[in-house]
């Protein structure tokens, strides 16, 4: 599904260059939950914006579904996000003000999928999301934060892309908190085969993926210690 070769990215700070990734190459299959790690500064945000078609390498390639995406247009870019990406971030980006359902079809909207498919397709993301029924027509300034961000899971869900691309989605929560909606990332993943790539820098985090790629100082390096996955049971 995905296949990075050679991925470089440098940015200028008048005529001083800066490295923010040196060479990166590695694969994503479809189907796996996928956590790519690393402090600050080590370049994992920057290789975000690449995986999500936020950003173009200065050089290497990009292949998604087989496509080359190195070095397409922006509008070519708004493309690949709107059909090919699901967003889940540490911000919810949620509308206060809007119902759940809202929030979740809004995407449609701009799509161009009438008002009675979005709003099955909604339903659909948000109990794939593992949303209770009752809180489909609260406002998302109403939910704990743990709620809100299933509702933006369940966004992500509803154009059913091919990737769900997660950045510090727990950054926000509390530890328990947190611990749910990653589960709710292994259950989309084992359940429903969604491939999940999830950005952190905080080990307990990655841990719930299937597969760490640590990246320091713009380059991939070896995983220091065995990977054991965390498993959360969310019937508890």
């Amino acid at each position: 599904m995905i296949e990075l070769k050679d991925i470089t990215k440098t940015y200028y700070s008048g005529d001083e260059p800066y490295e923010a990734l040196k060479g990166i190459t590695f694969k994503i299959i479809k189907g796996e939950f996928v956590a790519i790690m690393g402090p600050s500064g080590s370049g994992k945000s920057t290789m975000m914006h690449i995986l999500g078609a936020l950003d173009s390498a200065t050089s290497g390639t990009y292949l998604l579904d087989g496509k080359d995406v190195s070095h397409l247009s922006d509008d070519e870019l708004s493309d690949i996000r709107k059909n090919n990406i699901g967003f889940v971030f540490q911000s919810f980006n949620l509308l206060p003000r809007s119902s759940v359902l809202r929030n979740v079809e809004l995407p449609l909207v701009y799509s161009g999928v009438s008002k009675e498919e979005r709003r099955k397709m909604a339903i659909d993301a948000l109990k794939m999301a593992g949303l209770d029924e009752k809180y489909f027509s609260h406002l998302s300034n109403q939910l704990s934060g743990g709620q809100i961000q299933r509702v933006a899971i369940a966004r992500a869900l509803v154009n059913n892309p091919s990737i769900i691309l997660a950045d510090e989605p727990t950054g926000n929560l509390d530890t328990k908190t947190g611990n749910v909606v990653l589960g709710t990332f292994q259950k989309l993943n084992e359940e429903y085969g969604r491939t999940i790539i999830l950005i952190t820098h905080e080990p307990d985090v990655a841990e719930y993926a299937d597969r760490i790629l640590y990246i320091r100082d713009g380059l991939l390096v070896e995983n220091p210690n065995k990977h054991v996955k965390k498993i959360v049971n969310l019937n508890q």
